[in-house]
């Protein structure tokens, strides 16, 4: 079956997308995260990749919202994507010239400097992802309402008529996005490989001073790094929020398992959302108090005293 990703071809999505299946066949772009999630759900995709995380701009809120709500659905895996940017346009101009350029925000985020030192009276027009910004221009030409797009030069292997009138004009040049892949949950979650990640939803159950730090008590008392803590509202009503996070090790380490016990047991709708290998090489230190070793000792000691022994 096809995988769902945020379109059309020539996203950093699809460059994200191209790592686990170079063959444009299986691709099904979509105009939207959400669009590609419910792909998934109703059957129509095997997987859906999308963006998660920017190392400049943060957790892509449209993903985290969108894997909060509605069905539960699991990441299985993770690729990163260095982020470069061109500025094109339908045929050679100044950039005095330009008027308006399209883009997508997260896209738009990473060049307002270059943007601001270049072109500071430029106006910005909202895309649904960098490549739609470049397509529309070519689709409408002059009637586009704006006059350049900012966009992966990815784009440019599939329509060289794109005139490029700046080449990587990020302000961050190191900067890189996290893309994940979702499916549907399934019997078999990914192997333990000593450098995994694990991503959780936790609403916050009640709205009270210390609160927050009952939650990262369970992770802390249990050596658990997180790589990632954000708070998210969740629509009902003003005040009401949830954290998206993601931490170092697997469900199946004793340290995670036993943290996410303690984690459901006082946030009763806690969502597990997966876990996968990191994209990023390197085993994941764990302190000796804090091994699957040291938690099993520790369990098999008070069974014994339970029982009596």
């Amino acid at each position: 079956m096809s995988i769902a990703f945020l379109g059309p071809a020539g996203t950093f999505t699809e460059s994200a997308l191209r790592q686990i299946e170079p063959d444009p066949a299986h691709h099904l772009p979509v105009a939207s995260v959400p669009a590609a999630l419910a792909a998934v759900r109703d059957g129509r995709a095997a997987s859906a990749v999308v963006p998660i995380e920017n190392s400049v701009e943060g957790g892509v809120t449209a993903t985290l919202d969108a894997l909060a709500e509605g069905t539960e659905l699991r990441i299985c895996a993770e690729m990163l994507v260095p982020i470069r940017f061109a500025l094109v346009a339908l045929r050679p101009m100044e950039l005095a010239q330009v008027r308006a350029v399209a883009t997508h925000s997260h896209a738009w985020a990473q060049v307002r400097g270059w943007v601001q030192e270049n072109m500071p009276e430029v106006e910005y027009i909202p895309a649904s992802s960098t490549a739609a910004g470049a397509l529309g221009l070519l689709a409408s030409g002059e009637s586009a309402g704006y006059d350049a797009a900012i966009c992966s030069p990815a784009i440019l292997a599939a329509h060289p008529e794109l005139t490029v009138l700046a080449d990587d004009i990020g302000d961050n040049r190191a900067a890189v996005t996290r893309f994940v892949q979702v499916a549907e949950p399934g019997e078999q979650l990914p192997e333990r490989t000593g450098s995994d990640r694990t991503t959780l939803v936790i609403p916050l159950w009640s709205d009270r001073a210390g609160a927050l730090l009952e939650i990262l008590e369970q992770f802390s008392t249990r050596g658990v790094n997180l790589s990632r803590i954000e708070s998210r509202p969740t629509g009902a009503s003003l005040g009401d929020y949830f954290f998206s996070v993601d931490l170092d090790g697997h469900i199946l380490d004793e340290r995670v398992s036993e943290a996410v016990v303690g984690l459901r047991r006082i946030c009763p709708t806690t969502r597990f959302l997966g876990s996968y290998p990191r994209a990023e090489q390197g085993v994941t230190e764990v302190e000796g108090r804090h091994t699957d070793g040291a938690f099993r000792q520790a369990r098999d000691w008070v069974q014994q005293l339970r029982e009596g022994r």
